[in-house]
């Protein structure tokens, strides 16, 4: 099989490449291991009309308007707004931590003492990292952050991730930070919405082209050598195309339980965190997401973490960046610099924790590279 471009993987990264590319005349073979394309955004409606994130909810957010005016080329959108909450003592409070969550959690007098305090020492519209939060020398500000971290994020954090937050990036600890505002949205970018017809069919709108050929449940390993290319791009894991000569890379996974309910809504938001009880991390109420979708009961999904099992799950979730991990990418990054003809992009070539926009946008960017 001759191709001018191979690409390893079918996830956005892989998408947004093979599309720019077959638009520049070029022949593309997709190699996929799993049955499907979209990655881990690939979505399905079930039997009761909905649209399933069979990964674990995607919400697509962005302040790019390259990204979004670049993917508005094949999908029309759905509004939507993300709001989560949190389950904390019996309670469910906005997520992020916020102004109105102080309310939720402590008396008025107490709520009002700390809000002044932090509107203060921040100022309104801040986010603040809860591990910089416990820094402060201020009583009532360190009382606040040892209850956040206790409560809201050390237990999330050790269910999702397996380590203290303290071994792990600040990349990660200020994902979520503490949000000095009454804004109960999970995201303030600019553009949040839900692609109408679903992930899926976005991704089949931008590989409909004819230079484009896509091999399914098909493992790149088994097939390498019958291939020949010009270019090949990457997306996988590095340390498995180099097959783990300087030491498996770590990963975490999801494991997930979807369950049917004869309920128009199972939660009054799409999601719900657990940080402290239950060994799940969060529910999604997959109802929430296009209400204006008829659909005939919701189905929710139950989401657990765990460590990454290449035997079970064929792509894992989320690299775990730390001092150990990133020693040993690096070692993987300089053999991949021997190999010309070969590019590593996207989550897992990269090593790297993208959000969806983050992904399309250093895409569009690496295609003015090859």
């Amino acid at each position: 099989m001759k191709f001018d471009i191979v690409i390893v993987g079918a996830g956005i990264t892989a998408c947004v490449l093979a599309e720019q590319l077959s638009k520049q005349g070029r022949s593309i073979l997709i190699i996929e291991q799993r049955n499907h394309i979209g990655g881990n955004c690939y979505d399905f409606r079930n039997d009761n009309n909905l649209l399933i994130h069979k990964y674990g909810p995607h919400i697509f957010h962005t302040n790019k308007e390259e990204v979004w005016q670049y993917l508005s080329n094949f999908t029309d959108w759905e509004p939507y707004t993300h709001r989560v909450l949190a389950d904390v003592e019996g309670k469910l409070v906005p997520i992020p931590f916020n102004l109105n969550s102080l309310r939720d959690c402590f008396p008025t007098s107490l709520a009002n003492q700390l809000e002044t305090k932090l509107l203060e020492r921040f100022g309104y519209g801040k986010k603040v990292s809860i591990l910089d939060l416990r820094k402060e020398v201020d009583e009532d500000l360190q009382f606040l952050s040892n209850y956040i971290y206790e409560k809201v994020f050390v237990g999330y954090t050790t269910k999702q991730w397996d380590v203290s937050p303290t071994d792990l990036d600040p990349s990660v600890t200020g994902r979520v930070p503490v949000f000095i505002s009454r804004d109960n949205r999970y995201f303030q970018d600019k553009y949040q919405s839900l692609p109408r017809l679903g992930y899926t069919e976005m991704f089949k709108n931008m590989l409909d082209n004819k230079n484009i050929h896509i091999l399914l449940a098909t493992n790149y390993f088994d097939v390498h050598q019958q291939l020949q290319y010009e270019k090949m791009i990457f997306t996988g894991k590095i340390d498995t195309f180099f097959d783990c000569k300087f030491g498996a890379l770590p990963y975490r996974d999801l494991r997930f339980e979807f369950i049917d309910y004869n309920l128009e809504h199972f939660q009054e938001v799409a999601q719900v965190n657990y940080p402290c009880n239950h060994d799940y991390t969060r529910i999604t109420d997959f109802s929430r997401f296009y209400n204006r979708t008829k659909h005939f009961g919701t189905s929710i999904a139950k989401e657990f973490s765990c460590e990454h099992n290449p035997l079970e799950n064929l792509s894992p979730y989320y690299p775990v960046p730390n001092k150990e991990s990133e020693i040993i990418f690096q070692k993987y990054l300089s053999e991949a610099k021997n190999n010309e003809n070969i590019i590593f992009a996207g989550r897992l070539g990269n090593y790297k924790y993208y959000n969806m926009d983050d992904a399309v946008s250093k895409a569009l960017e690496l295609v003015k590279k090859i």
